[in-house]
């Protein structure tokens, strides 16, 4: 029932009592060791960094704020694609099969889909938020408010979830009947050149289009806030001034570069993959390769997004040292003054 090849690589079958059974590659070696137990500290590590992030945004009042409702939404998306995504690639990295069936590669599909699709929503989010926060700073508090910021969340979570229900329906891979699979034990999604444009326009050069257009916008008006700030105080103090726009500009340019380049550089080379090849079975390699790309995204979010203000500093201390006193349990500790001074 199985047969042993070089490179380390165990040929066996999914399901020997199966006739129709696909074959097993069961990867062993140094190599693939290193490999199983790394992306495994990097599934421990996305779920540990954002559900911080979650306990001290939900926990403590003077984080309850539009701009930090988002980045608990983008925060909640991560810490499920650690739980759920990241351990299921790991186990398919290992072992080809799949044991789950039909309905199990379904409902994977559908979360995998809509994880990445909230994901990216979230991000336009926070640049449409930083883009009023910046560019009417007077008005902010009156445009965005806690109210109407999670009525977007929810709206933005049901959008991607009837776009990715629409998605799978109409390329006949919703239903478990639908899924056509060559050999029993494998879980693959076929995509209709049609929808798969569709996807690359709606969740690839829509949202780039815009995080690139509104970032361009924020570090332009920080650019020029810089320069009014240096004028103000040329006549107390050039040098002063100077050092405080130079400061004002590499800031923005930093921040605005990090988000550009990590966003580009995960989902740049999926689709133009998606776009260049037929057969997704025989790139085996190159797919993993990919999707763990877009996973690790969900690793970098919390670090980009949560880690760079000092509130977070200040409130993953405060949740360390409530957690492990068993204070954060009470009702008292969710007022602990973060001293929000740079936020």
């Amino acid at each position: 029932t199985f047969t042993v090849s070089n490179d380390n690589i165990t040929v066996q079958y999914c399901f020997p009592d199966n006739n129709s059974s696909c074959r097993k590659e069961v990867r062993t070696g140094p190599a693939y060791i290193f490999l199983f137990f790394f992306l495994s500290c990097v599934s421990v590590f996305t779920v540990f960094l954002n559900l911080l992030v979650i306990i001290s945004i939900s926990h403590f009042k003077q984080l309850h704020t539009p701009t930090n409702l988002l980045i608990l939404s983008l925060a909640v998306v991560d810490l499920l694609v650690g739980l759920i995504v990241m351990p299921v690639k790991i186990m398919e990295f290992i072992d080809s099969c799949w044991y789950l069936g039909k309905l199990g590669c379904t409902i994977l599909l559908v979360i995998n889909a809509v994880l990445v699709s909230v994901s990216l929503c979230n991000l336009v989010f926070i640049a449409v938020d930083r883009y009023i926060a910046v560019t009417d700073p007077l008005l902010y508090s009156t445009k965005i408010t806690v109210c109407k910021m999670s009525m977007m969340i929810i709206l933005g979570w049901s959008f991607c979830l009837l776009f990715v229900i629409m998605y799978f329906y109409f390329n006949d891979n919703l239903l478990p009947s639908q899924v056509s699979t060559r050999c029993y034990g494998e879980c693959v999604v076929v995509i209709k050149l049609s929808w798969l444009i569709v996807d690359l326009v709606v969740f690839f050069l829509t949202p780039c289009s815009v995080i690139l257009v509104l970032y361009s916008i924020i570090f332009n008006v920080a650019r020029h806030q810089a320069r009014a700030v240096r004028a103000v105080r040329n006549g107390a103090s050039k040098k002063h001034g100077a050092k405080l726009s130079s400061s004002s500009e590499t800031k923005a340019a930093k921040t605005l570069g990090i988000v550009v380049f990590v966003y580009l550089a995960c989902w740049i080379p999926f689709y133009v993959t998606s776009l260049s090849v037929e057969s997704v079975t025989s790139l085996w390699m190159v797919w993993t390769v990919l999707a763990w790309l877009l996973s690790i995204n969900s690793s970098l979010n919390p670090l980009i997004y949560a880690i760079f203000y000092p509130w977070f500093r200040e409130s993953a201390k405060a949740s360390a040292k409530y957690i492990v006193s068993c204070r954060i349990v009470e009702s008292s500790s969710s007022k602990f003054n973060l001293l929000l001074k740079h936020c």
